[in-house]
């Protein structure tokens, strides 16, 4: 009988789709990676999981980090999306917030994703306290839907000033748009974000239409080939918070994917961390395209309210925070007209991809700088799209796009690359842990992603981190974050009161009413947990600030359903502001903006030593070969060896090369590596 207890998690990347693969009744693993497929993801992932799955009948759970919303929301190649408003506000997605994209100087350019002839406006008015002031004008509301649809627009997104406080004008328009509109995508501000400030929920609302047609569409396709292909299980989609949601949740709030693959990788880091006792560090995923950088504190990833995926593109929904840099492997090499060296931003992606594939382009990569040095073997290139590298291609690519404008041999340009692609990824590094008040010494950096472990040791040198820990599967450490994401309800509501005149029943009864409604949605993925978690936060400033304080309440569900005390609420706020600015405001009054309530189901997480050495071989047993490797001006002779044969406790000194299906590690001439029990490779400088 076949088993049918298979978990596998999915990560589409700009060049390759990894896919991890659990038995939960036999505790196995296995790992897959094969070429993204760019113009429909869903056919890369059919084929990763057909590497290693014949039947998908075998698979009980589907887990998929997506970039399908990031790339179209980077790209601007969401749907022609229209947007109905309240008269007199039709430009509030345009005038932003007056910041703009230059800092210094008064030019830059801002296209918003709605162009103005697709944002209508109808007569209606609530005001800033919930007061319906004017009933909304329905026949205007099916003029101005006619006139989207008469102009092309896919999506609709209805958005009415102040409907955070009432949403009966926009929840009666919203009903006569669905009447005229012919598919499924309308999108209404109050359901996504009823939260005060009207440009970010106008922002999140709008993108959230824009997506729609693009998730709805492919997550139809993966859907429909998998049912074909004999899936019977349920799929999940990992958001941005790094939760999980279902499909169909998925469909109808697809910004909440706009941060998706990277928050599995972050996911994935803080148990791996945790779990080898390090519950501090710093996430380096480097993929094909870009270098993606987030800080784990105490085992938990930092939550970000809002972020800004492009200049003007504000979606407010909780995400992980993560820094993103172009520079990735794939990340073009190229001299400025004033002679500087520069990586990135863009891409040669999977196809044509790097100089050495042979597959169209020219122009070199990060990845052809480290096949030139000898840090990747150009017999054993990863994915499975080629029997071999092309070094010569490589190395002519850099001799004439580096080398020659910068008059240097071809070494020495090849070891610029690698070092300019160091530099960015260290001021990454800098970015989220120096300038937020981190000490480097105190944590580890984990790089993962197909090419993250070729830099370990820049990382830890140019940054000064303590050391670096290597996951087992580092090409695959995403996917395996979408086996252990749990699954995540948010829901924010504004109250906008004074702490003192607070209304503590209502207050209570919102809670409970939002934390049930969030384990209502839960259930319906048709999941298991081992256990439900309830947090409830409050968003808290003094009269008279703009920027508001988190304030996590200490009371667990129960306790909330008992009713609240003005004084926890206040206590509560007091600590975390002077957690973050050192003192209080004494005599001023609090004001309470935000309601925040998060439902987690907590999913099993597997016991990672099975990914773990075998115990069956030495170090010597590991080694299969020695290659010259560039390094500082000159050829050094490292050991290569093959990782996943490397046994618990073995110490690679380097310089060193340790290559496995994923990726391939390599190891400074003043580091070295241990191997830990769960199969990480723990990399630090050599005792003197």
């Amino acid at each position: 009988m076949a088993d049918n207890r298979t978990v596998v998690g999915i990560d589409v990347g700009g060049t390759f789709t990894d896919v991890f693969f659990l038995n939960e009744v036999d505790g196995s693993c296995d790992v897959a990676k094969v070429p993204s497929t760019r113009d429909d993801q869903s056919q890369g992932i059919r084929e990763g999981i057909a590497q290693r799955r014949d039947n998908l009948g075998e698979v009980s759970l589907i887990i998929h980090g997506t970039t399908v919303g990031t790339n179209a929301l980077l790209e601007r190649k969401g749907a022609k999306t229209g947007i109905i408003t309240t008269k007199g506000f039709r430009d509030v997605i345009e005038m932003r917030r007056r910041d703009r994209p230059e800092t210094w100087g008064l030019w830059g350019m801002f296209e918003p994703v709605v162009s103005r002839d697709l944002r209508v406006e109808v007569d209606e008015r609530v005001l800033a306290d919930g007061t319906l002031h004017t009933e909304v004008d329905l026949t205007e509301v099916k003029k101005a839907t006619t006139t989207l649809l008469e102009r092309g627009a896919q999506s609709v997104c209805i958005f009415f000033m102040n409907s955070y406080a009432n949403d009966a004008n926009e929840g009666a328009a919203t009903k006569v748009v669905k009447e005229l509109w012919p598919n499924e995508h309308i999108t209404s501000s109050s359901e996504i974000l009823p939260e005060i400030r009207e440009f970010e929920r106008c922002s999140t609302a709008t993108l959230n239409a824009y997506l729609q047609p693009n998730i709805g569409d492919y997550l139809e396709r993966l859907e429909g080939g998998l049912r074909e292909g004999g899936f019977g299980g349920e799929i999940l989609i990992v958001q941005s918070n790094g939760g999980v949601m279902s499909v169909d949740t998925a469909r109808h709030f697809p910004v909440r994917t706009a941060l998706s693959g990277p928050a599995a990788g972050v996911i994935a880091g803080a148990h791996i961390g945790a779990s080898a006792g390090f519950p501090n560090l710093i996430t380096c995923d480097m993929g094909g395209t870009s270098f993606d950088v987030s800080l784990v504190a105490d085992g938990e990833s930092a939550l970000a309210a809002q972020t800004a995926v492009d200049f003007g593109m504000v979606v407010r929904t909780p995400m992980i925070e993560i820094t993103t840099i172009g520079a990735g492997g794939g990340s073009i090499a190229w001299v400025d007209r004033g002679g500087l060296l520069q990586i990135g931003p863009e891409s040669a992606g999977s196809d044509p991809g790097p100089v050495c594939y042979g597959l169209g382009n020219d122009r070199p990569t990060a990845t052809d700088a480290n096949v030139v040095l000898g840090r990747i073997n150009a017999d054993k290139p990863i994915g499975g799209k080629l029997e071999r590298l092309n070094v010569e291609a490589s190395k002519a690519a850099i001799q004439t796009h580096v080398a020659e404008p910068l008059n240097i041999d071809v070494m020495a340009a090849a070891e610029a690359i690698i070092r300019v692609a160091n530099a960015k990824m260290a001021g990454a590094i800098r970015l989220v842990s120096v300038e937020r008040g981190h000490n480097p010494e105190k944590f580890v950096a984990m790089p993962f992603g197909g090419g993250g472990a070729l830099h370990t040791g820049a990382l830890i040198k140019d940054v000064g981190l303590s050391k670096a820990l290597v996951p087992r599967f580092p090409g695959v450490t995403s996917a395996l974050g979408c086996v252990i994401a749990d699954m995540r309800f948010d829901r924010v509501h504004t109250l906008n009161s004074m702490l003192d005149d607070l209304d503590l029943d209502m207050l209570t009864r919102e809670m409970v009413e939002t934390a049930e409604d969030g384990e209502q949605r839960l259930a319906e993925a048709g999941v298991t947990f081992e256990g439900i978690e309830h947090l409830f936060e409050l968003d808290m400033l003094y009269v008279g600030q703009t920027h508001t304080v988190a304030v996590r309440l200490p009371l667990d569900f129960e306790s909330i359903k008992a009713g609240i005390d003005r004084d926890i609420i206040q206590g509560s706020f007091e600590d975390a502001y002077r957690s973050s600015f050192g003192r209080l405001l004494e005599g001023i009054a609090m004001r309470v903006l935000n309601l925040r309530v998060t439902v987690i189901g907590r999913r099993p997480k597997f016991d990672l030593s099975i990914l773990g050495p075998s115990g069956d071989s030495s170090l010597e047993d590991a080694k299969t070969d020695t290659r010259q490797v560039w390094i500082d001006g000159k050829w050094w002779e490292a050991d290569v060896y093959a990782r996943l044969d490397v046994p618990e406790g073995a110490i690679v000194p380097g310089p060193a090369l340790l290559e496995q299906p994923d990726t391939t590690i390599f190891i400074d001439p003043d580091l070295e590596g241990l191997v830990d029990r769960f199969g990480n490779l723990v990399i630090s400088r050599k005792e003197a």
